[in-house]
């Protein structure tokens, strides 16, 4: 039997060698779980805050919106002077590589037939209404390379609401209408996400746990419910207005949720999105402060960058816009918020392609036809290439009986460089 002396050496090295062990390991940064390839075709996951693809490439959408869907048109806008294929065209040849398309439930039902589309222009588009005309434009959009996030914007046409319900619109109608769009283009990578609800504000509380307003529980309930019909979509939930008293733009307030976070099946399905505008929209405090634009990053860290930032989860600029690009304030805002998110890589879509956007005007001209090439600019800074895509899905619905030249079959490889020389990688899609 040991001595006691023995005994306690024997003690104090055990302690010292636990000591050194347990420094090592706080002081040693752990190693992240690595990325590993899956087999999910075009679809996108969130990895260490970033988007990847299922090569584990990292890849940015730089989109636009373009709407009309949610309105009492029943259609997205521009097709009573243009043709909705040109109109895709051109989307892609300005250098975008998404379409985030707004769309109200009352547009999915069968009584709602579209209003303002010019039928001998767009002859293939008769007798198509909700979601067979919504079919029509996501297979034109496959057709070109692009990506599709699907937006509810709006309950009923009639106008935006501040809660995900309404009494016209339950929460089960919400989330069936979901889950219904979630089963349909099950196995399409065009469409690649679900933004549950637009611009939850008002009474709209983040963690509060009460049912009738946490938007955080509600999508919970509706991001879960998808992806038990379709795991491959992304899940993006938007802020709310204001969190514990400090206020921010509708749908773009993302405190609340490094603390408490959406909780989901498929923890990699999840995206936060933020809405950020300048003072034509709203003139918000900090556009007057002293120290304007130098302010800005800080004040975009605070209520939702640094989600992404800091590894959480991708954070999706899912609306800016501005009628100035000039040296007034708002221009300044623009171009200080396209270049954060060049720098952070920061996804985003355009607020928006249409010109009959009140607040922001769009990057087309009045005519529907030509580009506001001073707009565009600002963000050709920015803009990332055509993602890959799978092999076309069988059995998809009304798929254009024309497939176009431009970017068919020959979206960009996965080792294509990230947002460098996107236009004229683009460009040369659509020339060949």
């Amino acid at each position: 039997m040991p001595s006691s002396r023995a005994s306690r050496i024997a003690l104090v090295c055990l302690l010292q060698m636990t000591l050194l062990i347990a420094f090592i390991g706080t002081a040693i940064p752990q190693e992240q779980a690595p990325c590993l390839p899956q087999n999910e075709a075009g679809f996108l996951r969130a990895v260490d805050g970033r988007l990847v693809d299922s090569a584990c490439h990292e890849v940015r959408l730089t989109g636009v919106n373009w709407f009309g869907m949610e309105t009492d048109a029943f259609a997205p806008h521009g097709l009573d002077v243009r043709n909705w294929q040109d109109m895709l065209d051109q989307i892609v040849r300005a250098g975008f590589n998404t379409i985030r398309l707004p769309f109200s439930n009352e547009f999915l039902d069968s009584t709602s037939r579209p209003q303002d589309i010019n039928y001998r222009l767009n002859p293939d588009l008769v007798g198509l209404h909700g979601l067979s005309l919504l079919d029509t434009i996501i297979a034109g959009a496959r057709w070109r390379g692009l990506k599709v996030i699907l937006d509810r914007h709006r309950p009923t046409a009639a106008g935006q609401s501040a809660l995900w319900y309404t009494d016209q619109v339950p929460e089960s109608r919400w989330i069936s209408d979901w889950v219904m769009l979630a089963r349909h283009y099950r196995g399409n990578d065009t469409v690649i996400g679900a933004d549950l609800h637009n611009e939850p504000r008002g009474p709209a509380t983040w963690g509060s746990g009460d049912p009738k307003t946490d938007w955080r529980l509600a999508a919970e309930r509706a991001g879960n419910a998808i992806l038990a019909a379709n795991p491959d979509w992304l899940i993006i939930v938007q802020g709310i207005e204001q969190y514990q008293g400090d206020w921010y733009w509708w749908g773009g307030n993302l405190e609340g949720a490094s603390s408490i976070p959406v909780r989901l099946t498929h923890p990699d399905k999840l995206v936060y999105s933020t809405h950020d505008y300048g003072p034509e929209v709203y003139p918000q405090r900090w556009f007057w402060d002293a120290d304007f634009p130098r302010n800005l990053p800080a004040l975009w860290k605070k209520y939702w960058a640094s989600l992404q930032l800091d590894g959480q989860t991708p954070v999706l600029v899912g609306e800016f816009g501005a009628r100035s690009v000039s040296q007034d304030i708002e221009g300044v805002w623009l171009r200080a918020l396209v270049a954060f998110m060049k720098d952070y890589g920061f996804s985003y879509t355009y607020w928006a392609w249409n010109p009959d956007s009140g607040d922001t005007g769009g990057l087309l001209q009045d005519d529907w036809k030509t580009l506001n090439h001073t707009k565009l600019a600002q963000l050709s800074a920015y803009q990332c290439p055509l993602l890959q895509s799978s092999e076309e899905p069988a059995n998809q619905p009304n798929s254009p009986p024309d497939r176009p030249a431009s970017a068919a079959g020959k979206a960009n490889p996965p080792w294509a460089p990230l947002c460098v020389n996107a236009k004229s990688i683009r460009q040369e899609l659509l020339e060949e």
